[in-house]
């Protein structure tokens, strides 16, 4: 679930959005087995709605530049979007078992994000494109990392019939900023992507018997899941290197062969 309703202003800039994922117990092993095939219909859905979410951006740009605020009409439909992008995520990354729903609102669903909605800074706005930039290049880098040992993560859970506690935190933490990097860049949300190592221990937390937190509100991760974030972000650093001169390279034998 989501919700789009107005926020005050004050404090509105220093809202991160909110996400809930109450993590299985238990995985079975044919779900994870056969992860990747059950969600090709999602990915394929997800391309349809990037096409349709794509121009609605674009006019929801316009109308919150002159109204300082998202219009009516595009509030739901980007949160839903947000919403229904991060639960098949959370599939894909290992982070939840049941299969995530054709829609947008999903009451049921392990996987809930919070989203306030409210004014807008229009300078902030105007710039968007910009000073999302720094951020993405961080999402990006997580992702690549966490991409570069996918086959080992879905070993690991397939064998044990469950996501590790580590993983399940360096997943969540790096599903999560995705998705404030998000609703960030859709104008969901005043306040920049951050946190991405987990929040601070809140004084009226629910702790389980284990003495852990079962769910990531708030989001708090454990040494094992701060040292394997930093491992997705050595090996996305090391990716992007590699993609990058590879890029390079293929560039100067062209130019090479072009110049013979």
């Amino acid at each position: 679930m989501y919700r789009t309703d107005q926020a005050d202003h004050i404090g509105q800039a220093e809202w991160l959005p909110a996400l809930d994922i109450t993590p299985p117990a238990r995985q079975r092993r044919w779900t994870v087995l056969l992860r990747l095939l059950l969600l090709v219909p999602q990915f394929i859905v997800l391309a349809l709605l990037g096409i349709v979410t794509f121009f609605a951006a674009i006019a929801a740009w316009f109308a919150a530049l002159a109204l300082g605020r998202l219009p009516d009409w595009a509030e739901p439909y980007l949160s839903g979007y947000v919403a229904y992008t991060t639960r098949v995520y959370a599939s894909l990354y290992l982070l939840v078992d049941s299969y995530p729903p054709f829609s947008f609102t999903a009451p049921e669903s392990p996987v809930q994000v919070e989203l306030r909605p409210g004014q807008l800074n229009r300078l902030a706005v105007f710039f968007r494109f910009i000073l999302v930039i720094p951020a993405a290049i961080v999402a990006s880098v997580v992702t690549a990392g966490w991409q570069a040992v996918a086959f080992f993560c879905w070993l690991v859970v397939l064998i044990l019939g469950r996501t590790p506690a580590p993983l399940f935190e360096a997943s969540a933490a790096m599903l999560r900023y995705s998705m404030r990097l998000q609703a960030y860049f859709l104008m969901l949300a005043s306040a920049y992507p951050k946190r991405l190592f987990g929040d601070q221990a809140a004084a009226d937390a629910s702790v389980g018997e284990s003495g852990r937190l079962s769910a990531t509100r708030p989001l708090l991760l454990a040494t094992g899941g701060k040292v394997l974030l930093v491992i997705f972000i050595v090996l996305g650093v090391v990716s992007v290197g590699v993609s990058s001169g590879e890029s390079g390279s293929g560039t100067n034998q062209g130019t090479t062969v072009s110049g013979s």
